[in-house]
């Protein structure tokens, strides 16, 4: 039988895996990886990456920061969740703000000081990212297509990172750069729908809010629209293996989408939408390895060669 003591420790310590939204860090990590050994540096074999010690700690930095990336967003956004999300803010005020700001620093510090592992440059840029995930937290969100694309940069900004170690400057990798932001920057667009009320109340001065809800769903349709041209670059000018498939499918649901987008009306919709997308972005990451799917059929071989 657990004491009161303890279910509010084991309660606090799920608050603060809510707030850091640890759920999306194993992702994180496979998303590094899969792009490291398939797009990133390709011509490495896969046991050199995976037991590559460097590529191990910017990774690990990059989660460390992208964790405390997110305390400091909810730090900021402790109000309007109240409004949006209130059944998760409940949770995530279960750790004080305090508390919050404590871990958050403890994180950055910890990102930095591994970093000077790598080198200076290293810790530079992570200081650098740092910053720039605590500028837009606290001043850019709030404004329009500014903080969408922000946001949209600095959710690619540690994949950057990974490539400026490997120096490998391949034209696919751009285009592949160039689809995953674009995706990216459709859910941050969704997700100014899906929180107006908050940001209303809050004074944010989103797309929807500053223009309306037509005009934000016209620029999302645009971007949207958009994809084609990665992803014809992706299929017609580059090998990606197996990968077309995912490419092919997610035309499909982006149809599909827009379809949706224009009927929604209700934050639920938005939510629905939300989720949509993001199920696209994960696949995306599993499905990397359908470039050379034979690491799967025959792993060790691959492995070794």
């Amino acid at each position: 039988m657990l004491t009161r003591k303890t279910k509010l420790l084991l309660m606090k310590i799920l608050s603060l895996f809510s707030v850091v939204r640890g759920y999306n860090i194993p992702i994180i990590v496979l998303a590094q990886y899969l792009s490291s050994i398939f797009i990133l540096a390709p011509e490495r074999r896969a046991l050199d990456v995976i037991l590559d010690w460097r590529l191990f700690i910017l990774v690990f930095v990059s989660t460390l920061t992208i964790a405390s990336g997110y305390i400091i967003n909810n730090f900021y956004d402790s109000e309007k969740d109240l409004i949006n999300r209130p059944n998760k803010s409940m949770l995530d005020r279960l750790v004080s703000q305090k508390t919050k700001l404590q871990v958050y620093f403890a994180l950055n510090f910890l990102a930095t000081a591994l970093a000077f592992i790598i080198s200076f440059r290293a810790a530079l840029f992570f200081a650098v990212y740092i910053f720039l995930i605590w500028f837009y937290s606290h001043k850019l969100k709030k404004y329009p297509i500014v903080g969408n694309l922000t946001a949209s940069l600095l959710a690619v900004l540690p994949f950057f990172g990974i490539l400026l170690y490997f120096k490998n400057f391949y034209a696919v990798i751009f285009a592949h750069a160039s689809f995953l932001l674009l995706l990216i920057l459709i859910r941050e667009m969704v997700k100014d729908l899906e929180n107006i009320k908050g940001d209303i109340a809050n004074n944010y001065q989103t797309v929807p809010v500053r223009f309306g809800e037509k005009i934000s769903k016209q620029v999302i349709t645009f971007l949207t629209i958009s994809t084609v041209f990665p992803v014809y670059v992706l299929i017609e000018k580059f090998d990606v293996g197996y990968m077309d498939i995912y490419f092919y499918i997610t035309f499909i649901a982006l149809i599909g989408f827009l379809f949706k987008l224009w009927k929604s009306n209700l934050q639920s919709d938005y939510v629905y939408l939300h989720n949509m997308l993001k199920v696209l972005i994960v696949a995306g990451v599993f499905c990397i390895i359908l470039i050379n799917p034979e690491v799967l059929i025959h792993g060790r071989a691959i492995l070794r060669i």
